[in-house]
């Protein structure tokens, strides 16, 4: 009889389900706007767990539940759009959406601020994002070109031998700050000296920034914040081709091909993306002195990126790159460089992949990914030259400065993201990186042979007892192992480390209304001794190389970062306006400091050394504006004012007794302005023609230089700089599947470029700032079927 109860109570259940399945209604329609398809864009049920996307014409259709419904579509590049309806059983409703275009990427989707998905406006931590159109706009053939057109953001050229770049987020030092290829730490610190100019932004989806500390979610040297690049994802049927031609001052010539394609899937379960730069540039010389201001440069990229849907649930995506690049500076380009009097010559051959997996529980409520990524690079690099003299031991120095580097960074990591009902998510996860780096130069006694490995697991609460409330609480503990062992002609110094760190992290955000939100958070930072990227360059001071080395018992640097901002965004009809107000306030224990030590050693080379420095502190505020009053017209400014200081004098400079020189000391950092911003303006009056005015500003500062033997220093206030460019671009449309693209224009307009470079053998190349190149004519045409 029991037997007969059950099974009958399971006819029962099982009818009532398909019952509620039959009874379910259907919502269909289609996505456009301005007349035209949105494809694979997200319709869904607001709070809900039915969606599906539109196809490649925009179309969508799938089941609901009946009841009082709120329907939401999403896309990239697009403002969310939502609409309410009461649906009864059986029905089958159409609606259609006219979407209407994100200009100030308000309803945009991150993933830096919380290591999941979630809407840029109402994210609890402030990003800033960059994307294609902005770059395209500003005309920025690499990622270096374009990452200062974000608050608090500065990118500077500290080397004309070799072009090293470094980015500065509020105020501190590149080595502060993680750069992350597809959310994964892999830009390891040799491919942090040069890299920032060896990623091509054709294959750039966007450029996420996160100022302040991150290193609750992204271990050490997160301490300024994360610059993280996404990398173009398959989307739609596309391909492009493109050339650009560009002459520095009007005569040094710099030629770049491009090419995207990309194909989906009808299905949208897979997709494959195919991308490639290849960059000529010849060398610059600014002040007819022999020497190079800018490097001759050849660099030839290749890239792709893949996904498959091996279920509804499962994702599986894998990205790699592949990047050969040639660079060298100096003087006497067409010469071997050991016989000439300086030369920085690197040839590098860099790889860089990943695997993701994704699986989302059937209710989406949670969510685990496992991933892994790669970086290695093999670098074959000169830094020196017979110095202006032509001696015996200046010709044996010379034919000495050959070096090889061998460069790893390895990421393996899980993670587990929980959704709660009431919309509070869970996120924990574990890393373990390994990074090996071995530099050798064996003529100079050269050596860097470093291995790192962190164990890491974080953990993040996002707490939202209510609509305006979120506090999001996460920390992060590391075991980070240092071995190392560094030399320089006599002198060797050793590395052995095991620490561990707790880095905690707490944010809270608060609605006050629909248009006014505050942000506050405080996170605490480390950085254990290592060598970073600063540390692996060489430059050149009076005609010798100049080599950095750690320093004895060189303790682990520390950070603490509040923040504090107000932001207001607001959208009418076609207006869009948001306003910024951000305050930073960080203070550094044991910073890492380099010190020129006035040492000559006996192969002849300077020595500078990285010390534990006095306490410091870097406060101040960013401030960025953004209005577009319909699709025609878009306004965007950001400027940052920064104040840096020591809380003792800083020693920048100790003299070994060299008649004439004293020990030189700081009290604030040097090459840091008060003030640097840029403004963003766009007219687009159709498809078919626009222009485009962008700048960047760079207000006082002090610029170390170096003006003896011994690398003693002279500190020099350098004025402002207003960096201009202005672009045009005319889109023809032959039919859906081909168009061109013409376009020209002006960077540095005003011609607002350093005049007092160093001059001759014995310059210091690191004398170098202000904007990166003078002004510059550059025309271009790309076609194909463009998204």
């Amino acid at each position: 009889m029991r037997f007969k109860e059950s099974f009958l109570l399971i006819l029962i259940l099982s009818a009532m389900f398909i019952s509620a399945q039959t009874n379910q209604a259907i919502i269909k329609g289609r996505v456009k706007s301005g007349g035209e398809a949105v494809s694979f864009a997200t319709v869904f049920v607001k709070n809900g767990t039915e969606g599906t996307t539109t196809n490649a014409n925009g179309y969508y259709q799938f089941k609901v539940t009946p009841g009082k419904l709120s329907i939401q579509v999403s896309s990239q590049g697009y403002r969310n759009s939502i609409k309410n309806l009461i649906v009864t059983e059986k029905e089958v409703v159409e609606i259609d959406f006219e979407l209407i275009e994100d200009a100030l990427g308000l309803d945009e989707v991150v993933i830096s601020a919380t290591r999941n998905r979630v809407e840029r406006r109402s994210a609890p931590v402030i990003v800033s994002t960059l994307k294609p159109r902005l770059l395209t706009a500003t005309q920025s053939i690499s990622l270096a070109d374009g990452l200062n057109y974000a608050p608090g953001v500065r990118v500077e050229t500290n080397c004309q031998n070799c072009g090293f770049t470094q980015v500065r987020l509020n105020g501190l030092d590149g080595g502060y700050t993680q750069i992350l290829l597809n959310s994964r730490p892999v830009f390891s610190s040799l491919i942090g000296v040069y890299g920032l100019e060896q990623i091509p932004t054709n294959i750039i989806e966007r450029v996420e920034v996160v100022r302040s500390g991150g290193s609750a979610l992204y271990g050490s040297n997160a301490i300024a914040g994360t610059v993280n690049i996404i990398t173009k994802d398959p989307v739609l049927n596309t391909w492009e081709i493109g050339t650009n031609l560009a002459l520095v001052d009007g005569e040094a010539a710099d030629r770049i091909l491009t090419f995207n394609t990309s194909l989906v899937a009808d299905d949208l379960k897979s997709g494959f993306t195919l991308f490639g730069t290849s960059r000529n540039r010849d060398s610059y010389d600014a002040n007819e002195d022999g020497f190079t201001e800018l490097v001759e440069l050849r660099n030839n990229t290749i890239g792709a990126k893949a996904f498959l849907r091996p279920t509804d649930r499962s994702r599986i995506s894998v990205n790699l790159n592949a990047i050969r690049e040639y660079r060298r500076g100096g003087d006497r380009l067409d010469l071997a460089p050991q016989f000439t009097d300086i030369t920085e010559e690197l040839d590098h051959d860099t790889f860089i992949g990943g695997v993701d997996y994704d699986l989302s529980s059937k209710d989406n409520t949670t969510k685990v990914q496992i991933y892994t990524s790669v970086s290695y690079t093999n670098r074959d690099s000169y830094y020196g030259g017979l110095g202006g003299e032509r001696t015996r031991q200046d010709s044996i120095s010379a034919n000495n400065a050959f070096g090889k580097t061998k460069d790893l960074a390895w990421v393996n990591g899980v993670q587990y993201t929980r959704f709660f009902k009431n919309k509070d998510v869970l996120t924990f996860g574990a890393e373990l990186n390994h990074t090996e780096t071995e530099d050798i130069i064996i003529g100079y006694n050269r050596l860097i042979d470093q291995s790192v490995n962190s164990l890491g697991g974080y953990a993040q609460y996002e707490w939202k007892p209510s609509e305006k409330f979120t506090a999001l609480l996460g920390a992060r503990l590391d075991h980070v192992q240092v071995d190392g062992e560094y030399s320089v002609a006599e002198i060797n110094r050793d590395v052995n480390i095991n620490q561990t760190a707790f880095s905690p992290r707490l944010t809270i955000s608060y609605q006050f209304n629909e248009v006014l939100k505050f942000r506050g958070g405080y996170a605490r930072g480390f950085r254990a001794p290592q060598a970073f990227n600063e540390d692996l360059h060489i430059s050149s001071v009076g005609g010798e190389p100049q080599f950095v080395i750690l320093s004895n018992d060189l303790n682990t640097e520390y950070s603490n970062a509040f923040t504090g901002s107000f932001n207001y965004s607001k959208s009418i009809r076609l207006l869009q306006m948001d306003f910024l107000m951000e305050g930073f306030y960080t203070t550094l224990k044991n910073p890492f400091t380099l010190v020129s030590t006035g040492a000559t050693l006996d192969n002849g080379s300077i020595l500078e050394e990285v010390r534990n420095g006095a306490g410091a502190q870097v406060y101040g505020s960013n401030i960025e504006i953004g209005i577009s009053p319909n699709p025609t017209w878009q306004f965007q400014v950001g400027g940052t004012f920064q104040k840096t200081q020591y809380e003792e004098p800083q020693l920048l400079f100790e003299t070994d007794g060299t008649p004439g020189e004293s020990d030189l000391s700081i009290d604030e950092f040097v090459r840091n302005p008060n003030f640097y911003g840029y403004l963003n303006t766009a007219w687009i009056p159709n498809e078919a023609f626009n222009i485009d005015l962008t700048g960047t500003f760079t207000g006082d500062m002090t610029v170390p230089r170096v003006i003896s033997d011994t690398g003693f220093l002279v500190l020099n206030e350098v004025d402002s700089f207003f960096d201009l460019n202005i672009k045009l671009e005319s889109h023809i449309d032959f039919n859906e599947n081909f168009m061109i693209t013409f376009s020209g224009g002006i960077k540095n307009i005003f011609n607002s470029y350093q005049n007092d470079f160093d001059t001759g053998p014995k310059r210091d190349s690191d004398y170098i700032y202000g904007p990166n190149a003078p002004r510059t004519f550059f025309i271009g045409i790309k076609f194909g079927k463009m998204h």
